[in-house]
């Protein structure tokens, strides 16, 4: 039997085994905006998480081997739509993200970045699935076999490929300043690290984050909006806001605000409740 346990729609912790859900814990987070627009759902419980998992299993087949790994465009400003933009853009080479079956992987191809990250949220464990792994390729998988979730030894592999500008998503300040010990290691690798899954991020997590990322997402972070609203050095969107933390992260938002043809104020935008 495969498992796979994610944290999704209010950092509800959620195990999935072959295809069926088998467990789903409490919503930390009852109302989520990204998910009352798209999808309908005006508060999180067991019932409106249970149906939309259900949907995500039956409609691209994620945690099973009919998973569809290939998108457009989902979201005005997102993670992973401003890294395909920046790979359509030849901004940078690839990028670290994790996938479903597969683990931390390599990914190069914009539309395969915005199918794998736009489509699943934190992917706490995961375990094979043959068919995601060929359509992937083993080469841009760290461990095929185990598909274990290390962004730092990702990371190695893409520079060992002889990727030069990479991005790569982390959840663990400890995996950022990491990153950055390691990128000093090369005269010649740029890194890029976007900040996702931010929700419950502790006062000291979000300094670090804004010292050594370049793009941190808010979720329901209140920490990460504390810090944001003083260091962000460009903010896109208001409900769920995306913080640029460096020159370079100012630089990529503005890159996918100018493909989205500008930003649209939205006054009385609703976030997230409870802020964590």
């Amino acid at each position: 039997m495969d498992e796979h346990i994610i944290e999704a729609l209010g950092k509800t912790k959620i195990t999935i085994n072959d295809g069926k859900i088998t467990k789903i814990e409490e919503p930390e987070v009852e109302y989520c905006p990204l998910f009352h627009k798209h999808r309908g759902i005006e508060k999180l419980n067991k019932e409106t998480i249970r149906e939309n998992i259900e949907f995500r299993i039956n409609d691209f087949g994620m945690c099973t081997p009919k998973r569809k790994l290939y998108l457009d465009d989902f979201l005005s400003f997102g993670i992973s739509e401003t890294i395909s933009t920046l790979i359509s853009e030849k901004i940078i080479d690839t990028s670290i993200i994790v996938c479903e079956g597969a683990g931390t992987v390599i990914i190069k191809d914009p539309r395969m970045v915005q199918g794998i990250g736009g489509r699943v949220s934190a992917l706490i464990k995961t375990s094979p699935i043959k068919e995601i792994i060929e359509e992937i390729g083993e080469n841009n998988i760290l461990n095929p076999k185990t598909v274990e979730i290390n962004q730092i030894e990702g990371l190695k592999k893409a520079i060992s490929q002889g990727y030069k500008k990479i991005a790569v998503t982390v959840a663990l300040s400890a995996d950022v300043e990491e990153i950055r010990k390691i990128e000093k290691e090369y005269d010649d690798v740029e890194v890029y690290i976007f900040v996702v899954h931010t929700t419950k991020a502790s006062i000291e997590d979000a300094k670090t984050f804004f010292k050594h990322a370049d793009v941190i997402t808010a979720c329901a972070s209140k920490n990460i909006r504390l810090i944001g609203e003083k260091e962000s050095k460009l903010t896109a969107g208001q409900s769920v806001p995306i913080y640029a933390a460096s020159e370079k992260g100012k630089y990529f938002l503005q890159k996918r605000i100018d493909k989205i043809g500008g930003l649209k104020d939205k006054p009385n935008s609703k976030i997230p409740n409870p802020l964590i």
